[in-house]
């Protein structure tokens, strides 16, 4: 199974997984740039489907539903079906609350496309306020195999590692990412994201050591979380 990640607006993307004829529409905002490769490239979309719920990642939705004839998968049935198939290929879906209370991911192959919960270098805003969920779904993301390559639905790399470098000013692994930081196909493996993410650090030592020195909340692995996502 084959991924295409397509830019639009300012740092949104869309995604096509495909295979030789078919082929599933994820957050198609990018509607043109979606349909010019699908007639390119012979295929035919089957379904159009979203992370979540919220409209810079569903605007694309009627127009490419019009255009394409593909069906609309809804959240609430994706969440409870949980696995699909494409061509003969197994797609998994994921609940992941936090970012919204709808957040699902989808895992083909050795790719996991993550929505707004997982970004290059960062994590979404906690819209729900339910951080204890959240943490659970970062910690299930933070489970599957380290060559794992995450596509996100925004491009906030930069802005990220500035981030993650104002709390580990000496990790060298965050100026190697930035290194091989390309907007055109923005991609990362989880074992990157295990080295230069803060959200997927909270156990690292350099990480425990700038927290305690805000006199936050360190003594366990949840309170670690919660203290990070209060650092500004």
């Amino acid at each position: 199974m084959n991924i295409r990640q397509f830019r639009y607006s300012a740092d949104n993307f869309s995604y096509l997984i495909y295979g030789e004829h078919s082929a599933w529409a994820i957050d198609p905002g990018a509607v043109e740039y979606i349909l010019d490769f699908v007639k390119e490239n012979g295929l035919k979309i089957e379904y159009v489907a979203n992370t979540h719920s919220h409209p810079d990642h569903t605007s694309g939705n009627n127009d490419m539903l019009n255009r394409s004839h593909a069906k609309h998968l809804k959240n609430k049935y994706m969440r409870n079906k949980g696995q699909f198939e494409l061509e003969g290929e197994k797609i998994s879906v994921y609940h992941t609350p936090g970012h919204t209370e709808d957040s699902i991911c989808f895992h083909v192959g050795n790719f996991l496309i993550t929505g707004d919960t997982l970004f290059n270098g960062t994590i979404g805003n906690c819209f729900t306020g339910d951080l204890k969920s959240f943490y659970e779904s970062v910690k299930h993301l933070m489970s599957f195999p380290k060559n794992t390559l995450i596509y996100a639905g925004h491009d906030y790399v930069r802005a990220s590692m500035t981030f993650a470098k104002y709390l580990e000013p000496d990790n060298s692994d965050i100026d190697a990412f930035l290194k091989n930081y390309v907007p055109y196909h923005v991609v990362s493996t989880l074992e990157e994201e295990l080295r230069i993410n803060p959200y997927l650090r909270f156990n690292a030592p350099n990480i425990i050591k700038f927290l305690d020195k805000k006199a936050l909340p360190t003594g366990e692995e949840y309170h670690r979380w919660t203290s990070l996502m209060a650092v500004e």
